[in-house]
C-alpha cells in the first residue's frame, strides 16, 4: 500500500485506526493524546496478530525453523530502527522497554562504569523525569559523579548560553536533554548542542520519546552519541523502545542486566560478556512487540517523515491561529521551533476539572504535571497544565473542536 501521499490524506489515514470510529459519551471521539500514547493502526495490529499466528517462537535460541523465522523477523525489526534512524550499523540498536528503560541503561552503563569521579551530567530545566530520576540516582549514590542543569528562556527554548557557561567548567562528561519537550512541544537544536557538547569533550544523549514521532530523525547527521525513542508513541505497541548508541561506547559500557543471551560464557566463577548488542538484551526480548514496532516503522516511513512534519506544522499553525482566539486561555511556552504539544491553562477551571468537562464532549486531552514537575515550578505553574498533543490522525476540525468545548466550559465554570 503506497501511502506517500502530499498533502497528508488525513481522512484516508484515519481509516487505519479503528478506534477513532467511537462516539464517547454520544459524540465523536477527539482523541488529543497522542503525545502521552498514540492509537495504533490495523497494520501494527495484524503484524502482531501475524507474528503469534505464524511465526511465533523464541529467538536466537532454538535450532528449528520456527525459531530460525522468528529470529529472522526479529533482527529485521531491529533492522528497521536502525534504517529509521540512519544509525551507521544494526549493532547500535538496541531494544528496550521503552525510552525509560533505555535512559535507565545509559545511567547505569554509561554512567557508572564510563563517567570518571568528578564528572558531571547536565541535564535541561525541561526534561521528563526519565531523564532526570535516573541521574539523580546516579549522584546519589557517592560515586562522585555530579548533576548540573541547563536553564531555559521564558519562551520555553534551551538557553545556549547557560550550556556554554555549564561546559567551560571543563568537568562535564554528558549532556542529556529532550529533542523536542513533552510540555511546551519545544524542538531543542540539537545538531548544536551536540557540536558544543563535543567541542568540550562530553558525549551526548537526546531523549527523542516525542521528536521521533514528529521530525525525521538521522543520528549521524545530528552526531548523537546516544538517542532513544519509545515505540508506543510511533503508533506502536507498548513496551518496547530503542536506544541507539555509538558501537565504540556500547563496546566501553558494561551489561545493565544480566542473565540469557547476554552472555559470552559462563561459570560458576565467573561469565563474559557478548558483543552489543546482545551484551544489552537479558532475557527473552519483546518479540511480539518487536514485530509491531517493525510495521508502525513501515507505516509512518511509507506515509514519508516529510509529509508527516508537513501535516503537524499545518496542525500548529492552525493551534496558534485558534487556540489564542479562546478568551481567558494561556498557552505555556512560545518556542519558535514547535511541534504538536500545547500545554495551556484556562483561567476559570482547574486543569483536571477542564479535562473531565471536555471528556464529556468526547475530548481526550491530558491533565496535570506530565511527568515534569521541575519544569511546572520553573514556569509557576504548580497546579498543573491541561495539554493538547497531535498525531498524523489529527486534523484541524478536533482543533476547532477544542477551541469550542474551551469557551463552553468557561462559560460553565465561570
Amino acid at each position: 500500500m503506497d501511502l506517500a501521499l502530499a498533502p497528508l490524506d488525513v481522512q484516508r489515514i484515519r481509516q487505519d485506526f479503528p478506534i477513532l470510529s467511537q462516539t464517547v459519551r454520544g459524540r465523536p471521539l477527539v482523541f488529543l493524546d497522542s503525545g502521552a500514547s498514540a492509537q495504533k493502526p490495523r497494520q501494527v495490529m495484524d503484524a502482531m496478530r501475524d507474528c503469534m499466528e505464524t511465526a511465533y517462537a523464541n529467538v536466537h535460541r532454538g535450532a528449528y525453523h520456527l525459531s530460525e523465522v522468528a529470529t529472522e523477523n526479529h533482527e529485521a525489526s531491529r533492522e528497521a530502527a536502525r534504517r529509521f534512524l540512519n544509525a551507521a550499523r544494526v549493532e547500535e540498536i538496541i531494544l528496550t522497554g521503552g525510552s525509560t528503560s533505555a535512559i535507565n541503561l545509559v545511567a547505569h552503563s554509561f554512567g557508572r562504569g564510563v563517567l570518571k569521579p568528578g564528572q558531571r551530567v547536565l541535564v535541561s530545566e525541561m526534561e521528563h523525569h526519565a531523564n532526570l530520576v535516573p541521574w539523580q540516582i546516579l549522584r546519589d549514590e557517592g560515586r562522585g559523579i555530579g548533576l548540573g542543569f541547563i536553564r531555559i528562556t521564558d519562551a520555553g527554548e534551551l538557553d545556549l548560553d547557560s550550556l556554554q557557561a555549564e561546559l567551560r567548567k571543563g568537568d562535564v562528561g554528558l549532556v542529556a536533554v529532550t529533542h523536542m519537550s513533552n510540555v511546551l512541544g519545544t524542538v531543542t537544536p540539537a545538531g548544536a548542542i551536540a557540536r558544543m557538547a563535543h567541542e568540550h569533550g562530553a558525549r551526548v544523549l537526546f531523549d527523542g520519546s516525542q521528536a521521533a514521532v514528529h521530525r525525521g530523525v538521522d543520528v549521524q547527521a545530528l552526531d548523537a552519541d546516544f538517542y532513544t525513542f519509545t515505540v508506543h508513541k510511533l503508533y506502536g505497541p507498548t513496551g518496547i523502545g530503542v536506544l541507539y548508541a555509538k558501537h565504540e561506547l556500547l563496546e566501553a559500557m558494561p551489561p545493565f542486566f544480566g542473565g540469557g543471551d547476554m552472555i559470552e560464557t559462563v561459570t560458576l566463577e565467573r561469565s563474559t560478556w557478548a558483543a552489543p548488542p546482545a551484551r544489552f538484551e537479558a532475557g527473552t526480548p519483546p518479540i511480539i512487540e518487536a514485530a509491531g514496532m517493525k510495521a508502525a516503522i513501515e507505516y509512518v516511513e511509507a506515509i514519508g517523515m516529510e509529509t508527516v512534519e508537513a501535516h503537524e506544522r499545518s496542525l500548529v499553525e492552525h493551534a496558534m491561529r485558534v487556540l489564542p482566539q479562546v478568551e481567558g486561555l494561556t498557552l505555556v511556552g512560545s518556542a519558535q521551533d514547535r511541534g504538536g504539544v500545547f500545554s495551556f491553562s484556562l483561567d476559570a477551571a482547574h486543569p483536571h476539572d477542564l479535562s473531565t468537562f471536555l471528556d464529556r464532549r468526547g475530548i481526550c486531552i491530558r491533565a496535570g504535571r506530565h511527568c515534569a514537575e521541575p519544569l511546572h515550578a520553573r514556569l509557576g505553574l504548580e497546579t498543573g497544565t491541561a495539554r493538547a498533543s497531535f498525531g498524523l490522525y489529527t486534523t484541524h476540525g478536533e482543533i476547532d473542536a477544542l477551541a469550542e468545548a474551551l469557551r463552553e466550559a468557561r462559560r460553565f465554570f465561570a
